[in-house]
């Protein structure tokens, strides 16, 4: 008898070590938390936690679609990207978002310009791409020989470049970037070479070490970009070019953001708000600039597209230097009916709570800060409205329909509380 209870004793341990085991392998997104790798698609359930610990693929013809409140952990070790082939839904809620990160402990002030993953890389074959209520922080690791990326010719598909948060690659398909943070990245937020795109209501401050745009858009392009806030980018809050000799030509209409302290860590004087080139038709509206470096800004050897539209932004700069940057020049471009100053300290916009003395080389962001506008602003009722936007109408992903917000009576990105 008690050697028939010793083994059924020795039996139980073994099924529980092995329950155990099963537990902390790969496992089937569909079943919830777990530690992936390679291939993966289904829906990563919410609240969840993924340890991602090598580079993970959605394959061509499949989704992935993660659920509010799931949380993405990088490896910091292995430094994983992850490869779309097909499509991915990151649906989280302003209670409950999507977090694409490292471990705790690995954020450190050290670590701050990221690097310590790689980033979200669509390929072509990517149809639809959905961010909504999602962060992503920490990412821009540097490509080698051995990346997933650069193995199949996705981005440059070289070694030795720092890779976008997120890059974007097909001009049939559809991108929407929604109620999302972009922050502690090395270079790149977004690079986006195509796609029917909106870009809405998005965050994005603390990037950028030597180089590095907000979003940066390449031809293939038809995009609405509204009501973001950009806070010290190292390089352009918006950097719109048609190079890439893609159809269709790049068109952006970007309207009623609001860009503080960009550009001024840039090692050279490039830019630091907007910059338009290479044939970019770009539609620039009710945008507010606030102690960015530079006013919007051309290649003058290889221009805009000539039917481009600029009005009603206002600019603001604390001290004379900042001021005199925003002067129209052949570089730097005035549009009708825009308020620029010639005095340090014209057209304060009298922000809810920032103090426009914090130095422009300052890259820390509070979120204690409160972007919104008091009342006598100078930008309150100067808004154009009567612009068409792309995708008014919506671009539908996953059976969702999302619409291009209308635009504000007031310049910047948000109004009065």
């Amino acid at each position: 008898m008690k050697a028939k209870q010793l083994f059924i004793y020795l039996a139980l341990i073994t099924l529980s070590l092995t329950a155990c085991e099963k537990a902390n392998i790969d496992v089937d997104p569909d079943t919830g938390s777990g530690t992936i790798t390679g291939e993966v698609s289904g829906v990563w359930q919410k609240g969840s936690t993924q340890l991602i610990k090598g580079d993970i693929i959605i394959p061509e013809g499949k989704s992935l679609i993660i659920e509010e409140g799931v949380t993405v952990i990088m490896d910091t070790t292995a430094k994983p990207e992850i490869i779309i082939k097909g499509n991915l839904y990151s649906q989280g809620t302003a209670d409950f978002p999507v977090k694409f990160t490292v471990e705790e402990g690995a954020r450190t002030e050290a670590k701050k310009f990221g690097r310590l993953w790689g980033g979200i890389l669509a390929a072509p074959s990517c149809a639809e791409l959905l961010l909504d209520h999602t962060i992503i922080e920490y990412a821009g690791a540097t490509t080698s020989d051995a990346s997933t990326s650069v193995k199949q010719h996705l981005y440059k598909a070289v070694s030795g470049e720092n890779l976008p948060a997120l890059w974007f690659s097909n001009v049939n398909g559809k991108l929407v970037v929604t109620n999302s943070i972009f922050r502690n990245l090395q270079e790149d937020c977004t690079y986006i070479e195509g796609g029917k795109v909106i870009f809405s209501n998005n965050t994005f401050y603390t990037t950028g070490t030597t180089g590095g745009d907000a979003i940066n858009f390449k031809s293939g392009c038809l995009a609405d970009v509204a009501y973001n806030l950009v806070y010290s980018t190292n390089t352009n809050a918006l950097k719109l070019s048609n190079s890439g000799d893609r159809t269709p030509q790049a068109y952006i209409i970007a309207y009623n953001n609001t860009m503080v302290n960009t550009g001024w860590r840039r090692p050279s004087a490039k830019g630091g708000s907007i910059w338009v080139e290479a044939l970019v038709r770009a539609d620039l509206y009710n945008n507010l600039f606030a102690n960015t470096r530079f006013g919007i800004k051309r290649d003058t050897k290889k221009p805009e597209d000539s039917r481009s539209v600029i009005s009603n932004n206002l600019y603001y700069g604390y001290n004379q230097l900042t001021v005199n940057q925003f002067q129209p020049t052949t570089e730097i471009i005035a549009g009708s009916n825009d308020i620029i100053g010639k005095t340090a300290g014209d057209n304060d916009p009298k922000f809810v709570n920032y103090p426009l003395n914090t130095s422009v080389d300052n890259y820390n962001f509070s979120t204690s800060w409160n972007f919104h506008l008091q009342a006598g602003s100078p930008a309150l009722g100067k808004g154009k409205t009567n612009f068409t936007r792309h995708h008014a109408a919506g671009l539908v992903l996953n059976g969702i329909t999302y619409k291009s917000p209308e635009p504000a009576s007031y310049i910047g990105a948000f109004g009065i509380n």
